[in-house]
């Protein structure tokens, strides 16, 4: 990406908007800086003007044209701050609330409007790049451990797995077009027959998008399942996404009656061989090989789902 990139974007979309001509676009006597202090001052009722300011990244004179215009056409009053006599407070009249609700109005309009152009089938890709380009300017409160859900697959995650997990190995550790071809058969032979009883499959979901996932999966060994697939996004690490749905399949395979819970893993995947031993699993073997593009050295972890904790 380059500095024009984000200039050709930027044009773009203050065309798709209408901030050239803001006011006429909304049949309304405002800029658009203008509409957005009025937007603020309705949303929060008592503010100052310093805090103003500095929520809208103005200059300490363009905000104070603004509010002089905004005070003789009656939509505010200033007065001292309750907390800071050196500050001034400002708040909407009623005629202030009146405008302010009217150009909201006028604006869903105007977004309803430009959204009806959109195929319903487009739209949540488009929601998904409007949070990506949030998320990645740093807008909005940092992301929780508690905003994430666990859920089943819905339509289409499966073959999500498929292709993040292809990508990411590919990315991160050189993996070749085999490892692809390896969890598409996992996950073909998930989806064509699986006992739902037995045999699971979680997402794990942030801001509407997945951004994880684990199966579980019967073992040919009776009484063993198999954690097979774990994969965290990158963006989304650290937020213990991996420990909940390692912990999930654990506490699945318990209430389904298996006695253990295998894996086979790399021992490049330090993470997750992390994860594995904080919940329990222990090393039982490894061998090195050769296989997707890299020499590796596979390991064999085992979890015993009834020994007792030392």
């Amino acid at each position: 990406m380059t500095v024009q990139d984000v200039r050709s974007f930027n044009r773009f979309y203050t065309n798709v908007i209408g901030a050239l001509d803001y006011g006429r676009r909304l049949y309304a006597p405002y800029t658009l800086t203008e509409s957005r202090v009025l937007y603020e001052l309705a949303h929060a009722p008592r503010t100052d003007a310093a805090d103003l300011r500095t929520q809208l990244h103005l200059d300490a004179g363009y905000l104070t044209r603004i509010l002089n215009r905004f005070e003789e056409d009656g939509l505010v009053e200033r007065g001292p701050s309750d907390t800071d006599p050196r500050r001034r407070r400002i708040t909407l009249t009623a005629p202030g609330r009146e405008a302010a609700a009217l150009l909201d109005e006028r604006a869903r309009e105007t977004v309803g409007a430009m959204l009806d152009t959109v195929r319903a089938e487009d739209r949540p890709r488009l929601a998904q790049a409007m949070r990506t380009v949030r998320t990645i300017l740093g807008d909005g409160p940092a992301q929780r451990p508690e905003d994430v859900v666990l859920r089943e697959p819905a339509p289409g995650d499966l073959g999500w797995i498929v292709q993040r997990n292809a990508a990411l190995y590919a990315a991160e550790y050189g993996f070749d077009a085999d490892y692809e071809a390896l969890v598409a058969r996992i996950v073909a032979d998930y989806a064509e027959d699986h006992d739902p009883h037995r045999e699971r499959t979680w997402i794990a979901e942030l801001d509407g998008r997945p951004v994880g996932c684990v199966m579980c999966v019967r073992d040919d060994t009776p009484g063993a399942a198999r954690l097979r697939l774990l994969l965290v996004e990158p963006d989304a690490r650290g937020l213990r996404i991996g420990d909940r749905l390692v912990e999930a399949l654990v506490d699945f395979a318990r209430e389904a009656g298996y006695r253990e819970v295998v894996l086979w893993t790399n021992d490049i995947l330090g993470a997750a061989r992390r994860i594995y031993r904080r919940h329990g699993f222990v090393l039982v073997a490894e061998k090195p090989h050769h296989s997707f593009g890299r020499d590796l050295t596979g390991q064999d972890w085992r979890l015993d789902l009834y020994a007792t904790p030392e």
